[in-house]
C-alpha cells in the first residue's frame, strides 16, 4: 500500500447540482448513512466512516459492504503469513481473523488497502482521526497484524470514498445522506449486517422511519 494521500483523486459518487461552499462544516469522525433516495448502486444502503473532511473535500471508508475476499486471501496476495491464533480481538467479530471479509471501502483507488484500526502506534502512512480510530495505508500495519503484534480492532478495505470540495455538502443538502457522530464499536464490534441499523439508531430513530423525503439530520 502506498503513502496516504488524503486528497481524493476522483469523484466516487454522483455529482448533484451546484457545489455548496460550507467550509465551517466538519464531519470528520462522523458516519454518513445513505438515505433511501440514494439510488447509486455503489452507495445505496451503505454507512461511510469519514476520516477527513475539510474545505478541500472529504475522504472516508464504507464499513458495511463486504467483498468476496477474506483476510487470508489478502495476506496471501501480499505475501504475508497469518501467524496469530484466536484471541480477544477475534471474539469481537465472532470469527477467526483469516475468515473475516475484506470490505469494499469505495470506488476510489480500489487497488489500495485502507485499514481502520485503534491508533496503538504510528505506522509509515497513518492518519490519526481520533484517540480511538486511525487509518493506515501502509503495509506495515498488516505485517504486525499477521505476526500478532498489531491492533486488535481492525477493519481492512480495498478502495475508499472521496468527495471534491463542496460535493458532499451538496449531496447532504439534497437528502443523499444522514450524518451522525461515529461510534467505534459499530465499526469494530458489530456484525456487518447490523451496522446500518446501529448507525441509524444513533440518531434516535429506527431504520424503518427513513423515507426518501426525510431532511438532513
Amino acid at each position: 500500500m502506498a503513502k496516504l494521500d488524503t486528497t481524493p483523486e476522483d469523484s466516487p459518487s454522483r455529482k448533484s447540482g451546484a457545489e455548496v461552499d460550507s467550509p465551517s462544516l466538519n464531519l470528520t469522525n462522523h458516519f454518513l448513512i445513505a438515505m433511501p433516495s440514494m439510488l447509486d448502486p455503489v452507495f445505496g444502503g451503505t454507512v461511510v466512516y469519514l476520516c477527513e473532511h475539510n474545505a478541500n473535500g472529504a475522504l472516508g471508508v464504507v464499513i458495511n459492504k463486504p467483498t468476496d475476499m477474506t483476510m487470508q486471501v489478502l495476506f496471501d496476495r501480499i505475501d504475508l503469513k497469518l501467524e496469530i491464533s484466536p484471541g480477544p480481538g477475534e471474539l469481537e467479530f465472532g470469527d477467526p481473523m483469516a475468515e473475516r471479509p475484506v470490505m469494499f471501502g469505495g470506488p476510489v483507488q480500489v487497488e489500495r488497502g485502507f485499514v481502520l484500526h485503534t491508533p496503538v502506534k504510528q505506522y509509515s502512512s497513518t492518519l490519526k482521526v481520533t484517540d480511538q480510530i486511525a487509518m493506515t495505508t501502509s503495509k506495515d500495519v498488516l505485517e504486525e497484524v499477521a505476526h500478532g503484534n498489531g491492533p486488535q480492532r481492525i477493519l481492512v478495505s480495498l478502495g475508499c470514498s472521496g468527495w471534491s470540495a463542496g460535493q458532499l455538502e451538496s449531496e447532504i443538502v439534497h437528502n443523499g445522506w444522514l450524518t451522525v457522530a461515529a461510534d467505534p464499536a459499530i465499526i469494530f464490534e458489530l456484525p456487518i449486517a447490523e451496522r446500518f441499523a446501529a448507525a441509524v439508531n444513533l440518531l434516535g430513530i429506527s431504520p424503518y422511519m427513513l423515507t426518501a423525503e426525510s431532511g438532513r439530520a
